[in-house]
């Protein structure tokens, strides 16, 4: 060897060349490292975008089921006011038609009424002529031996052959 030349040994080579493979890997371990950042950050953005997806599909779901349950609820309501107003007319109507059926059950028909009306003038007419005839006499047992009586009108004439017959009060 040479005097100008330091001599190298192997193990020194050899630390270089393991230092200079080392610094290649740390170099690689860098490049991959960045790229594995690229894809972390590439993939952050795809799994957001992939929740919000879900998330704005859901809440649309949400907002359909939401509108179907609204559309029921009025349904439901109306039908319920619908049965509510039948119940309430039938509450209402059922007296007045038990009233009428009571009423038509209890009360005379128009025959009925012409006949009793008939009935009513004949013995209405039987009546005057009682009347007439004596019928408003004022007759009593009269004493111990309770003996029939009239009251008379002692203002009234008296007569007959005798005088023995007297104007019976109220003729």
């Amino acid at each position: 060897m040479s005097s100008e030349t330091p001599a190298v040994d192997d193990g020194t080579v050899k630390l270089g060349l393991l230092m200079e493979t080392a610094h290649s890997h740390q170099e690689l371990v860098d490049a991959s490292l960045k790229r594995l950042q690229a894809h972390t950050q590439d993939l952050d953005q795809v799994v957001r975008d992939e929740i919000r997806r879900a998330f704005v599909a859901e809440l649309g779901a949400l907002i359909d089921e939401g509108a179907r349950t609204a559309d029921m609820l009025r349904s439901m309501r109306r039908a319920a006011g619908a049965r509510f107003g039948w119940w309430a007319a039938l509450i209402c109507v059922a007296p007045g038609i038990a009233v009428t059926l009571l009423l038509a059950w209890w009360l005379p028909t128009a025959g009925q009424l012409t006949a009793l009306r008939a009935e009513q003038a004949r013995l209405s007419a039987g009546i005057a002529r009682l009347a007439d005839s004596g019928g408003r006499i004022d007759l009593r047992h009269c004493g111990d031996s309770a003996r029939l009586c009239v009251r008379v009108d002692r203002r009234a004439p008296a007569y007959g052959e005798q005088a023995d017959y007297l104007v019976v009060r109220g003729y």
